[in-house]
């Protein structure tokens, strides 16, 4: 059986039938054919797709409640889909916090980037002086990671400017402010396998401009009332989104973290989760709370990713997640590549 893609502009999207609950839709041909038909939208930030070029997949990691190793995730999914699946990753950084560049490259080299004006701040400060926004090539960290053994790991660093760049943000009127950072990165997502983007704690303009180039997200969360507490609200929002945008944004699930086995509480909710249907799916690995993941933020060489995440099980539940999100991916965003 051969399979064949075609790329739908965003003004095709809708009549397409394309829907909140399922992101693409299937063309059976006659079996004499053998050959399956399916559409995917064509993503903002594809201005000249290359036919016969893979696309990215392209994941946002959120969570309005801080705290819940959002950040921690999604490096560790970038470092083991590196070093142990062979795959090339971008991480893009839009939380002002900019935690996820401190792991990556290290506090000192953090802070020179955003002395500098060499993140992602100076894209969205562009277009706040009325210029384009400069081409997000100019600001990608190559070979980032003090590990050795992950090669394959860029990053689009954050800034603290972010902060305030967000709240001016809401004054652009000149181009749509949810598209600034897919203008910026339209030439570059092509030399990836996967698109990481770790989103503030917040469905601002900032984390609109992630969610608008994504094409799923997933979200980490403790399994405690506070911080399960905003799932429905943020799967409510990112629909509106999605169908303002005419694009699907598939739910990949729900990642448990700092997970305590002995909890009742965490058993308690984690069964409220199982039942509500309403909810995203749960990926079956729970990531159990540990000192060892939480001193993984530390930007020095551990030797191997079991020593730097844990060899009590840590890194083995971090690797079964990163295994469970590449089948999840290929499945759920199908249509992606």
């Amino acid at each position: 059986m051969e399979l064949r893609g075609e790329v739908l502009p965003e003004e095709r999207v809708r009549s397409a039938g394309f829907a909140a609950n399922d992101g693409f839709s299937w063309e059976w041909p006659d079996k004499a054919d053998r050959v399956l038909h399916f559409e995917r939208p064509r993503r903002i930030w594809e201005r000249n797709p290359s036919p016969g070029r893979s696309r990215p997949y392209v994941v946002a990691t959120f969570n309005l409640k801080g705290g819940v190793g959002k950040t921690t995730t999604t490096a560790a999914l970038a470092e083991i889909l590196s070093a142990e699946f062979g795959k090339r990753v971008l991480l893009i950084d839009l939380d002002p916090q900019r935690n996820l560049t401190t792991m990556m490259v290290g506090e000192r080299h953090a802070a020179d980037l955003d002395y500098g004006d060499h993140t992602l701040a100076s894209v969205f400060g562009d277009v706040l002086a009325g210029y384009r926004p400069r081409d997000a090539a100019e600001l990608v960290q190559h070979g980032v990671s003090a590990m050795h053994t992950v090669d394959s790991v860029d990053l689009l660093p954050s800034s603290l400017k972010l902060i305030a760049l967000q709240d001016d943000l809401t004054q652009v009127n000149s181009v749509d402010p949810t598209a600034i950072l897919a203008d910026s990165l339209s030439g570059i997502l092509f030399n990836y396998d996967y698109v990481l983007i770790d989103c503030p704690p917040s469905l601002g303009l900032v984390t609109q401009n992630g969610l608008r180039i994504a094409d799923g997200y997933v979200i980490p969360t403790i399994p405690d009332f506070m911080s399960t507490y905003g799932i429905p609200a943020v799967q409510t929002r990112i629909r509106q989104l999605s169908a303002r945008w005419g694009c699907p944004i598939e739910e990949l699930g729900v990642v448990v973290t700092k997970y305590r086995r002995s909890s009742a509480v965490h058993q308690r909710i984690l069964d409220d989760l199982r039942r509500n249907r309403g909810l995203p799916r749960l990926f079956p690995t729970r990531i159990p709370e540990s000192n060892q993941i939480a001193a993984a933020a530390e930007y020095i060489d551990f030797g191997s990713l079991r020593q730097k995440y844990g060899t009590g099980g840590q890194f083995l539940a971090l690797r079964e997640l990163t295994d469970d999100f590449l089948t999840t991916t290929r499945i759920k965003l199908a249509w992606g590549r």
